[in-house]
């Protein structure tokens, strides 16, 4: 079973902008904030944290959820115009790695909490090209970065 493109538009909308849905639905008021993450293997549906991070440095980055500008996220396309996408408004800044350790980060991940035990992951997908990480890096999603619907 699939969403039509103007649910597609309106899940985007609720849950990176707290937008209400055009079809009458009402935003939670709860979170402001969405957590991203990085794991060097795909977290799966259950949002399996296992390979989240890899550095001591590692966090999980807050982005404001909203359309505000160079801080929130941009659905890339109009209800009715095909699978619905999102980016982010500004880079997504991981800390600096200060360590030696080194991986490759081949996924993304979207959280409400900054919890790194939480099982309240809603978005998670392959990143292309992967983000390498070693010493003095700064890993980083750029406004390049999309989720898609469908």
């Amino acid at each position: 079973m699939s969403k039509s493109d103007t649910w597609e538009y309106d899940i985007l909308q609720m849950v990176f902008n707290g937008n209400n849905s055009t079809m009458g639905l009402a935003t939670n008021a709860g979170t402001t904030d969405l957590w991203m993450g990085l794991h060097s293997a795909d977290p799966g549906d259950a949002g399996s944290t296992a390979a989240e991070g890899g550095y001591g440095q590692y966090t999980r980055i807050a982005v404001d959820r909203s359309s505000d500008a160079g801080v929130g996220w941009t659905v890339t396309s109009a209800a009715g115009a095909g699978a619905a996408g999102v980016s982010p408004l500004g880079n997504i800044d991981f800390p600096q790695e200060t360590d030696t350790t080194t991986g490759t980060f081949t996924h993304a991940s979207v959280w409400v909490t900054s919890d790194g035990g939480s099982s309240e992951n809603i978005y998670s997908g392959t990143i292309t090209p992967n983000i390498n990480f070693g010493e003095n890096v700064t890993p980083r999603l750029t406004t390049g970065s999309s989720i898609t619907e469908d």
